[in-house]
């Protein structure tokens, strides 16, 4: 395992969080705007901390097709609104119901703070609100729609967010396979991932070719992302992950180290990366910023 992020990586996250954080605030209602314990609970997951992680991987998708190097104007609120789900997914993943987790981010979670009923209606509310941005996003209304829909399904039940979800909560207590988990997490994780890559790439006027390749990318660096969250939920502690820590193995998880062992799983994460950098060659150094990042997730501590 390899240490913190570059100095690259960390300025690249560091910019698009800054970016995508006043996104966040100018669209998401105050903390004192009635009903405010919804908007407090909101913002209590929204602004937790985290990556933003999902938003940069859109956000750097689409300065491959700028011609100047520089953001297409309004991609913020495409990586807003894909925070917003992503947020979403980890208060409702939190609830007693589903994993029962009382820690987030390094913070108490939704549903500890503001109650089990406030936290799945601020889940709903940041869904709902996604898509009210998306709604509005500044680009031609045929790729806005094409963005809308291709959300929508990696967020749902075929293949999509919720569907792995399911997959994740039937899998419990029994003997995972490899074809299990692979379909957990290229549903859970791995969906949403990789359509804010392709959503960067389609606001910016990818061509159909180039949305490809970007799924392919995203394909391969969401699975290595989840094969390495895994293996760090077994070799890091609470405080370094943010979250509780050996919860997978605790609640008899279906996981990549479960199947095939830590060094096993190491290995596969950096083969997928390996795999996922050849989708970007065609882009030379304007994919860049991406292949930092896909190093980053396997190289990560937290």
């Amino acid at each position: 395992m390899m240490g913190p992020m570059d100095g690259t990586v960390q300025e690249i996250l560091g910019s698009n969080t800054r970016r995508v954080d006043q996104a966040l605030e100018r669209l998401l209602p105050g903390p004192e705007e009635r009903p405010a314990s919804i908007h407090q609970a909101m913002r209590h997951s929204v602004f937790a901390g985290g990556k933003r992680l999902r938003p940069t991987l859109c956000m750097e998708a689409a300065r491959i097709f700028s011609a100047d190097g520089q953001l297409p104007e309004g991609i913020e609120d495409l990586g807003a609104a894909l925070e917003m789900l992503h947020a979403y997914s980890l208060i409702h993943d939190d609830l007693p119901a589903l994993d029962n987790d009382n820690l987030r981010r390094g913070k108490p979670t939704c549903h500890v703070v503001y109650g089990e009923a406030i936290a799945i209606l601020a889940g709903d509310a940041l869904q709902t609100l996604a898509y009210e941005t998306l709604a509005g996003l500044r680009c031609c209304a045929s790729r806005g729609i094409e963005i809308v829909e291709r959300i929508a399904r990696a967020t749902g039940t075929v293949e999509g967010m919720i569907g792995g979800q399911v997959l994740d909560l039937e899998a419990e207590e029994r003997t995972p396979t490899a074809e299990m988990v692979e379909a957990i997490h290229r549903a859970k994780t791995g969906a949403l991932f990789r359509v804010s890559l392709e959503c960067g790439g389609i606001y910016a006027g990818g061509a159909q070719e180039d949305i490809e390749r970007l799924h392919v990318f995203g394909r391969k660096a969401g699975l290595a992302f989840q094969i390495m969250d895994d293996v760090l939920d077994l070799t890091q502690d609470s405080a370094q992950l943010g979250k509780t820590a050996g919860k997978d193995a605790a609640s008899e998880k279906a996981t990549w180290p479960a199947v095939f062992g830590i060094e096993r799983s190491v290995e596969d994460a950096g083969r997928l990366i390996g795999e996922a950098l050849q989708a970007l060659e065609p882009y030379g150094g304007k994919a860049a910023p991406l292949q930092a990042i896909a190093r980053y997730l396997v190289e990560r501590t937290h």
